[in-house]
This record gives structure tokens, C-alpha cells and sequence, in this order.
């Protein structure tokens, strides 16, 4: 019997985990809590729109056509869509079991499957992280993944006009989507100076030839925003937002190289809605649940750890894509390839697999440039006050939160957030969590904001009810 491979996400590093285990000649389970694959990066319209057809900014698209058609039209393979895998339970022997609700997230039928799988590759992707800032919690003030998805995926814009705030080149992408689904963009603000995004993508300039693909995008973004005269302006933030009941106006600043506020450069600008990213924040629940060792450090700045052919410390698991390091699509899609070969079976000296080494290894160090290009500076809590939301669910405040550092939870932050409820809430420190790890580095220690057993929420009622089983995972239950 070919090995069995569970891939959770079915975005670039999912399909091609996927492709690359189908290939090793594994049998694949492939799960995403979307109706359709092709994660953020691939997002369309729903099937109820019509004959949608891709933009000119759907990057790649005939190659992701041709890779979904193969993945889900090979007899191997079993596509569950709209199926979220809320835990994974540790295996005395082998990978971890993965407990999977499979049903639409608001219907009354989703049925618990438990999968037992040969080997397991995560590829959850990552969400946007947004800095808090004075005024953040405002209706209409939006993530730019958020914004980007209605966009591409309903066709829908935020707000007109819209300004695009924050750091990195996803800002580029999300403006153009917003364009091209009819919105006025004000402007787009790189927080970080012109001189420190130079130099970030000067490290290792003869590496540069391997992104041509990268370099043409960017020059379409930089076209674009021309030809609609969008202003790209950097070494300047939104600091706060403003608004009676919605956001009404943005406060915008120039900033030094670690991002403190320049005095008097403060300008009041007239928004419809706001559109905030700074920089992307892994989905590792599911990796730190499996007992996946992590690298990077801090806590808000971690990653999971992977060997030369992308498996974690947990034997039979693998991870590809953002859960390693940011480093877009065609990264992501070469690390789910050679993730899905491994998992699979496949042969480690073979010819293609070792071509995968090769396009991944260019492929982190495009990461690394994009890392020193982007970084988020040391001084941005200087934009807070002690009123100013940290936790938008427990409606937690900067203020609150030093008080409680410094006071009798000195020094746990685990006795911080029980005496605050930062990260305790319905989102349970999706979005708050690495911004509260990072305020309270050196005042406090211990926590993680990855730590969540339940990766998704599942009612008690179908926790109550007993898991389907299909006859081949109990088989190999036994």
C-alpha cells in the first residue's frame, strides 16, 4: 500500500506539497478550509459571480491552473475543501493524528474525521500583523490581506478613497488590486526610509538574476501606481486614525530608520478607510501543537525549523511556505514540492529534487533581503499611548499592559495576560499575540502566543459526537 500524505492548505506550498508526494507516488489527503484551492495568492470570485476570469495581476495563474488540474483530477489524491483541521493529536509512533471538521463553518452538518496519515505536511500559510496604533480599532480601518481579499475575491472595495500604509512589497500588490477594482488609493507609505529599503535589496546583488520574475512584478506595481498617480512615499506611517463612530482621517508622520516619529512632520489626510500591513505573522498553532521546534528567537518573530528537505523536529512531519520564512509564492510553491517528494517516499538523490534544494536555497535568500529591506523598527510603541488598544478583543490598553508588567505580574507574562486578558479572546492572540510578545520582551518572560491546542473553533456539540472514520484510517489505526 503507497504511503499516506496529509497536507493541510491548499495554497502554493499546499499544491505543491501535494504535486510533489502524488509524484513520489504517495496517497494524498489534501485539506483547506477554503471551497477552493489556491490560498490569498490565487483568490477569484465565487463560482456564484459567474465565468470569472483571472486579472492581469493574477501573477503565474495558467502554471497554478495546470498545477490545481493535476493535483485534484490525479486518482490519488482526496480534496477536502472547506474542512478545517481544528487540532493534532501527538502518535506514540509516527506523525501526529489530525483531527479534521469537514462542513461548511457555519452550517449544522460539519462531521470530525480523524486522519492517521504516513507522514504530514503543514502549509497554513500566514496572516497579515498589523502594529497598533492610536485609532486602529475604527471601522474602516482594514488589514491589507482583508482588503485585498474582497477585492479580488468579491469584488468589493474598502472604501473610496483608501490610503495604503505600512512596510514591505505586499503593499504594492493590494494596491493594485484596490485600483483595479475601481477604488481611488490616495497614496502607499513604506514606514521604512528609502535608504534602508536600498540596502536590503542590495545584499548579494548577484543574486538578484534568480528574481527576474520579482523584478518584472514590481515594475508592473510601479506602472501602475503612475499611470494612476498614486504616490509611493517612504520613511513615512499612519500614527493614528481618527473618526466619529468610523475612520474619518489618517495622521501620518515621517520616521526615523527605527521607526520614531520626526517632530512636526505630523499631516492629517482625508480617508474613506485605512489599509494597514506590517509584514505577515506564520499560522504555527498547528506546527507548536505537533511539538515542532521553532528558530528566530523572539516570539513574535519565529518560524518553524526545517532540515535541507523541509522536515521539522517531529518524525513524519514537514512544513513549506510562510511557516518558514516569508518569501512569496514561487518560494513557497518550490519548498511544498520538495516537502510533498520527502513526505512521499521519494528518492532524496534525485535529479529534480536536488533542483528543488537549489531554487529553495535562492529562495531563502531572497527571504533574507526582503527581512533587511523591511524590517520593523525598535521605536514603533513611541506611536502608543496609554489609552491606545492592543488586544481589540479584550479591549486591552498599552497602559494597562505596563501596569501589569510592572506590578504584581512582574516578570510572568503569562500572569499579564491573565490579569489583562490580552490574547484571551475570540481570536485567541491570532492578531494581538506576537504584538503583546514583542511589548512585553524585557519586562516579562515566558508565553506563547502560538500555544493554542484548539487551532479552530469547533462547537461542543460536535466535539460531543463520535469522528466518522474512513475504513482505511482504521486499518491503519491498528
Amino acid at each position: 500500500m503507497s504511503r499516506h500524505v496529509v497536507v493541510v492548505g491548499a495554497g502554493p506550498a499546499g499544491l505543491g506539497a501535494a504535486a510533489g508526494a502524488l509524484r513520489a507516488g504517495a496517497r494524498v489527503t489534501l485539506v483547506d478550509a477554503a471551497e477552493e484551492p489556491g490560498g490569498q495568492y490565487h483568490r477569484m470570485p465565487p463560482a456564484a459571480f459567474g465565468a470569472a476570469r483571472p486579472g492581469r495581476l493574477h501573477h503565474g495563474w495558467r502554471g497554478f491552473e495546470r498545477l490545481r488540474d493535476r493535483v485534484l483530477g490525479h486518482p490519488r489524491c482526496d480534496w477536502w475543501p472547506e474542512s478545517a483541521v481544528w487540532t493534532v493529536e501527538r502518535a506514540e509512533q509516527g506523525p501526529p493524528h489530525v483531527h479534521v471538521l469537514r462542513g461548511e463553518a457555519d452550517g449544522a452538518g460539519r462531521e470530525r474525521r480523524v486522519l492517521r496519515p504516513d507522514a504530514l505536511v503543514l502549509a497554513p500559510g500566514a496572516h497579515d500583523r498589523v502594529l497598533p496604533f492610536p485609532g486602529w480599532e475604527l471601522p474602516g480601518v482594514y488589514t491589507a490581506g482583508a482588503a485585498q481579499a474582497l477585492a479580488k475575491g468579491e469584488r468589493l472595495v474598502i472604501g473610496d478613497p483608501v490610503l495604503i500604509a505600512g512596510s514591505g512589497p505586499f503593499l504594492l500588490p493590494v494596491a493594485a488590486s484596490l485600483l483595479e477594482a475601481g477604488a481611488t488609493v490616495l497614496e502607499v507609505l513604506e514606514a521604512n526610509p528609502a535608504a534602508t529599503v536600498a540596502r536590503g535589496w542590495a545584499r548579494r546583488p548577484w543574486e538578484l538574476a534568480h528574481q527576474a520574475g520579482k523584478a518584472g512584478e514590481l515594475a508592473g506595481y510601479a506602472g501602475l501606481l503612475a499611470r494612476h498617480r498614486v504616490p509611493y512615499r517612504t520613511g513615512r506611517a499612519v500614527i493614528e486614525a481618527r473618526g466619529d463612530g468610523r475612520v474619518e482621517e489618517a495622521v501620518t508622520a515621517r520616521l526615523h530608520h527605527d521607526w520614531s516619529v520626526v517632530p512636526g512632520t505630523e499631516r492629517t489626510v482625508a480617508v474613506d478607510a485605512l489599509c494597514v500591513t506590517h509584514g505577515f505573522s506564520p499560522q504555527l498553532e498547528l506546527a507548536v501543537a505537533a511539538g515542532c521546534l521553532l528558530r528566530g528567537g523572539a516570539a513574535d518573530a519565529a518560524f518553524a525549523d526545517v532540515d535541507a528537505d523541509q522536515r521539522t523536529s517531529v518524525p513524519g512531519v514537514y512544513a513549506a511556505g510562510e511557516i518558514t520564512g516569508i518569501a512569496g509564492a514561487p518560494a513557497a510553491r518550490t519548498e511544498g514540492l520538495l516537502a510533498g517528494w520527502a513526505a512521499g517516499g521519494g528518492d532524496p538523490g534525485d535529479r529534480a529534487a536536488a533542483a528543488l534544494r537549489r531554487r529553495r536555497d535562492r529562495a531563502r535568500a531572497f527571504a533574507g533581503r526582503l527581512a533587511a529591506a523591511h524590517p520593523v523598527g525598535a521605536a514603533w510603541p513611541g506611536w502608543l499611548r496609554p489609552d491606545t488598544v492592543v488586544c481589540r478583543c479584550e479591549e486591552t490598553t498599552y497602559g494597562a499592559l505596563l501596569r501589569a508588567a510592572d506590578g504584581e505580574a512582574a516578570g510572568s507574562a503569562r500572569a499579564v495576560k491573565l490579569g489583562t486578558r490580552a490574547g484571551l479572546g475570540p481570536c485567541q492572540a491570532r492578531v494581538c499575540g506576537p504584538t503583546v510578545a514583542g511589548l512585553l520582551r524585557g519586562r516579562a518572560d515566558g508565553g506563547d502566543p502560538h500555544h493554542r491546542p484548539v487551532a479552530q473553533p469547533i462547537r461542543l456539540g460536535e466535539l460531543a459526537n463520535p469522528p466518522v472514520e474512513d475504513p482505511e484510517e482504521k486499518e491503519s489505526a491498528r
